[in-house]
């Protein structure tokens, strides 16, 4: 079974070997939430080879706050050739590498007409890792509607104690955006981390902040020759 196949099993505990490979895939943790029943845009083929190796393995390991200067040339040489529809493509596999891929390379872009993809990636949580490339490019496209799904995530997933997941990178985000809003959200935030003693709302702000100068100085440094 290929991983950008797994969706269709999500849930579903069928036999070991697609336990493994969801887990691999991403898929660690599969808790019941107000947006099951969103539909996520998903590829009808699988990703081939080539794509894979060149537009994901490069990328998807880096902490793209903190890229030493090959990682950036990487990233912008891939930017000068990369279009929508190939963002698209990563954006509907399953696994989370191709998707934390995809969503750089959206907020890169400034790929908004994608942000409903995101959007909705980002609430269903699917897999791990991906969700602080969904909340930088919502950041980054910062209209109206990528606040909403930041607030909508945020409003869930804040009254989750139990659920360690991209509530910090959201909440950054939400910042980046609107500033007011982000601090109604606050007091659930110092619920949510009262037995997180390492998570820190100033280092994720900071950590947002980069995110988003270091997309803007690719996507800039793409546009020269």
């Amino acid at each position: 079974m290929t991983f950008s196949k797994l969706w269709q099993k999500l849930f579903n505990k069928n036999d070991e070997a697609t336990e493994i490979a969801l887990h691999v895939s991403g898929a660690t943790i599969r808790n019941k939430s107000p947006f099951d029943d969103l539909e996520s845009y998903r590829n009808e083929e699988e990703l081939s080879e080539e794509l894979i190796e060149k537009w994901v393995m490069d990328f998807y390991m880096v902490s793209i706050n903190n890229l030493d200067n090959e990682s950036f040339k990487l990233f912008v040489d891939a930017s000068k050739e990369i279009t929508p529809e190939i963002v698209r493509q990563l954006l509907g596999d399953f696994d989370w590498r191709p998707r934390i891929v995809g969503a750089y390379f959206a907020a890169i872009k400034n790929y908004s007409e994608l942000r409903d993809i995101i959007g909705v990636h980002l609430l269903k949580s699917e897999v791990c890792y991906a969700g602080a490339g969904y909340a930088l490019a919502l950041a980054v496209f910062g209209d109206d509607k990528s606040k909403d799904y930041l607030n909508l995530y945020l409003t869930y997933y804040l009254e989750r104690k139990d659920l360690w997941f991209d509530q910090g990178d959201a909440l950054a985000a939400l910042y980046k955006i609107d500033p007011s809003q982000a601090a109604i959200c606050s007091a659930k935030w110092h619920e949510f981390v009262a037995d997180k003693p390492n998570w820190n709302l100033e280092d994720e702000i900071a950590a947002m902040n980069r995110s988003v100068n270091v997309v803007k100085d690719i996507g800039e440094a793409s546009q020269t020759h």
